[in-house]
């Protein structure tokens, strides 16, 4: 999953292993897009790859605006933020307060 996100170029790409801090999902993967089309690219190069190796039923919301794409696979979330909305949100501090080495920059 990393590697599809660096093939198409996602930046800043955080992994925040989430085992026992929520039922949601055992991780969760932060990655910026450029722009609207890069956050919708990067978010259609994964949905691709994860279909590609038996993930096809991941739930997708935001793609048709490229603010913020989530994807949830089950056991992990992907999230792909503009980089201003990602900057808004924090939403990784606020997965990885107290825990900084549950958080993985990539």
């Amino acid at each position: 999953m990393i590697s599809s996100l660096e093939d198409s170029k996602g930046e800043d790409i955080v992994s925040i292993d989430m085992k026992g801090k929520s039922a949601l999902a055992d991780h969760m993967v932060i990655v910026s897009g450029r722009s609207h089309r890069h956050v919708t690219a990067v978010a259609d190069h994964l949905l691709r790859d994860l279909k590609s190796n038996g993930f096809g039923m991941a739930k997708v919301e935001g793609l048709q605006n490229g603010d913020w794409v989530l994807i949830d696979t089950g056991d992990i979330i992907v999230h792909i933020f503009r980089p201003e909305v990602r900057s808004f949100y924090n939403i990784e501090k606020m997965w990885s307060v107290g825990d900084a080495g549950d958080a993985t920059i990539h």
